[in-house]
């Protein structure tokens, strides 16, 4: 089993569903007592939500360049950036390491694609649902037209996310105007709704959506314990784990 490294704490919410969620695929492989092998490098997201909303992005990529090499010197034998805003930087951080970067929309894609869905929308932070880094990438590797919320809507999700959800609170009153955003998406041709922050898993389930809705932190954290495991990394067709993983958040796909 190699070692799988995490760049985490951003938040520490979602870091602890890919921890659970890694080690509950690496048992359901091997047996009941088996576990993931992995290193965690865990950031105070007090400093990092700081510096994205001042737009540093080049102090971030330093970040988490740093973080990805401590990393691999530690014995990390394949990376996991745990927050999709932060594969802003996903090209510097990979070519600064020896050993492959899981990018997150990759596992996601793949799976929209092989149910047949073409036409996606897309939740997460401002900058992940404004900015051509995630979008352009489920649109030129996977084929996927990506349709994100209007800027009112745009602003609520960012909001719930970073006043909210890193937070750990989960309100009804968010998850009912989540709701409505995705009912909005559905209205202009959304096949399906790629959960595109990896604390909205926390809020959202399979009940809170009229059409399927892919969760990343499942995908990406199913993705690592393939590519650990020598299954390789999910795509058209998909491992035991991510399959499991997708059903939960496609139900009735």
């Amino acid at each position: 089993m190699k070692m799988i490294g995490l760049i985490g704490g951003m938040s520490w919410e979602s870091s602890a569903e890919y921890y659970r969620i890694l080690n509950e695929g690496v048992r359901d492989r091997l047996g009941p007592t088996a576990s993931a092998r992995c290193l965690l490098w865990s950031f105070d997201f007090s400093e990092i939500e700081r510096l994205q909303h001042d737009g540093d992005w080049d102090a971030l990529a330093a970040r988490m360049v740093d973080a990805a090499q401590r990393l691999q010197a530690a014995g990390a034998e394949v990376l996991l950036i745990c927050t999709n805003t932060m594969h802003r930087m996903a090209d510097l951080v990979q070519a600064a390491v020896g050993i492959p970067l899981l990018h997150i929309a990759d596992p996601t894609g793949a799976r929209v694609r092989a149910a047949g869905i073409a036409r996606v929308g897309l939740l997460g932070t401002a900058f992940t649902m404004e900015q051509d880094f995630y979008k352009g990438r489920l649109a030129a590797r996977h084929g996927l037209d990506v349709i994100v919320p209007e800027a009112a809507d745009r602003a609520l999700v960012h909001r719930v996310i970073y006043d909210e959800l890193v937070a750990g609170i989960v309100d009804d009153r968010s998850r009912q105007a989540y709701r409505q955003v995705i009912a909005r998406l559905v209205a202009r041709g959304a096949e399906a709704v790629i959960l595109g922050c990896t604390e909205i898993m926390l809020l959202l389930g399979p009940d809170d959506s009229p059409v399927p809705l892919f969760d990343t932190t499942s995908l990406h954290a199913q993705a690592a314990v393939a590519a650990a495991l020598d299954d390789g990394i999910p795509g058209d067709s998909a491992a035991p784990g991510d399959r499991a993983a997708v059903s939960q958040v496609a139900r009735g796909a």
